[in-house]
């Protein structure tokens, strides 16, 4: 008999299906680190409102069950286009919807495109120095840009349903990180100016892209440890019984993985770091701790080093600094 879980289990992985795009938990890690990676002048306003940038980090995933608008905006199939179209389709959003239909960009998702929109957002809320919409478009944007890191969200095959694979995108974005993120290198590198955004974001999508195949066949290397029985755990609810990924396999086909992962979310990180700075530098550096009314106060100021100096150990998660890990972020 196939092994079954928990409802207390179930609600759990319905939270990671239901949040599409590195689960909650990954958004909220990668947010965190792009605050360690900003220079001073930007730091202590971002860190001042982390819990708010964090938690919100994941709310385009909960726009998606009301606004029909929200889907094609966290994703790009670009094997639709055909197979060497992650290289040579246009990167700007006006020669795009001058070779292909707009109805057809938007069915196979506008991943890239959209995030050049949210800089753009975010970078009049710089000039403007309005603070409410710098932190609002720097949530959203950042995550954009790191579903972008998500290699099956270039794809149309973005849960393995196309090669009998299916489940397989909660295991590698969701599951394999929350079991073992703990032991992950995440020492995202300092921000830097981004001469071009839109050659950055696609330089993005490509290296997700050229993953998508290992996605697959470390899937299908790991499941020859496995039989049905052990591979999948099942689920009953409602009358309804569905299959997931059981733990073994998840640990086995993480260790497959190795630290691609991992990597995946450093990146994620640096590059929100990237487009945060550069928003702010295009939008005319205005003096964030002027917009807060003066520099973060002195137990902040304290917290945050603590927090930098466990961040370079890469010890956030053994000494309890890891917001997403907190009862607060989970409740």
């Amino acid at each position: 008999m196939k092994k079954r879980i928990s409802l207390l289990f179930l609600a759990l992985i319905a939270c990671s299906i239901l949040s599409y795009g590195w689960g909650f938990f990954g958004h909220k890690v990668v947010h965190q680190l792009a605050i360690y990676g900003l220079p001073k002048q930007m730091q202590g306003f971002f860190y001042k409102n982390q819990d708010y940038l964090v938690q919100q980090s994941v709310r385009p995933d909960e726009r998606r069950s009301h606004d029909p608008e929200e889907a094609p905006r966290h994703f790009i199939d670009v094997d639709v286009y055909g197979e060497d179209a992650v290289y040579t389709m246009p990167q700007s959003w006006k020669a795009a919807a001058e070779k292909y239909p707009v109805d057809t960009l938007k069915k196979y998702g506008i991943v890239p495109w959209h995030v050049m929109v949210m800089k753009e957002r975010l970078t009049n809320a710089f000039r403007q120095q309005n603070a409410d919409s710098i932190l609002f478009y720097a949530a959203d944007l950042g995550h954009y840009i790191a579903d972008a890191h998500v290699p099956l969200h270039t794809t149309l095959n973005y849960d393995g349903q196309l090669t009998n694979q299916k489940g397989l995108h909660s295991l590698w974005e969701s599951k394999v990180p929350e079991m073992h993120a703990q032991g992950y290198k995440l020492q995202n590198k300092k921000a830097v100016y981004l001469a071009d955004t839109e050659t950055a974001i696609w330089e993005v999508v490509r290296a997700s892209h050229k993953l998508f195949p290992g996605v697959l066949a470390l899937e299908l290397e790991a499941s020859k440890a496995f039989t049905p029985e052990t591979k999948y755990v099942t689920v009953e609810r409602n009358g309804r019984t569905r299959q997931y990924y059981s733990d073994e396999f998840a640990k086995k086909y993480a260790a497959l993985l190795g630290p691609t992962v991992a990597q995946r979310m450093q990146t994620s990180a640096e590059v929100v770091s990237n487009f945060w700075y550069t928003c702010w530098v295009d939008g005319g550096k205005p003096d964030l701790d002027k917009l807060m009314g003066g520099k973060i106060a002195k137990d902040e100021k304290k917290a945050l080093k603590q927090e930098k100096k466990s961040w370079k150990k890469n010890t956030l998660f053994q000494e309890n600094r890891v917001i997403a890990t907190q009862k607060k972020a989970n409740s």
